[in-house]
């Protein structure tokens, strides 16, 4: 059974930093593209970054490139989000998401089979 556990989360002025992190457990890590997802209030849930299953290649939504990185350690099983120059518009519940066949390179949302729970950022302006 596939887990995801994110954390990291939390309330941070405009222009600061964050990093999230995502546990993941019930398979093969290293295997799988990882990808994280935000859904703020009275939206749809939203494609932030993907990373295939190597960590060779990373994909990012045009609203955050340049200010946020995605990054994996495929020896612990972590996934990690380094958000930096957040703005208020990035308030929402992010979420980690894992794919649903082996070997993908996590660049489209289509490929995402497993959530976490979500964990809350909020960036007061």
């Amino acid at each position: 059974q596939v887990q995801l556990v994110e954390s990291g989360g939390g309330l941070v002025q405009a222009g600061g930093s964050l990093r999230l992190s995502c546990v993941a457990s019930g398979r093969t890590f290293s295997r799988f593209a990882m990808g994280w997802f935000r859904q703020a209030p009275g939206k749809e849930r939203e494609f932030v970054a993907g990373i295939m299953w190597s960590g060779n290649r990373a994909t990012y939504a045009d609203s955050i490139q340049g200010r946020f990185v995605i990054s994996r350690d495929n020896t612990n099983s972590i996934l990690y989000l380094q958000m930096n120059s957040l703005k208020p518009e990035d308030t929402a519940v992010y979420y980690c998401a894992s794919g649903g066949r082996p070997y993908g390179l996590g660049n489209t949302r289509a490929e995402f089979a497993y959530w976490g729970q979500g964990t809350q950022v909020t960036v007061s302006s």
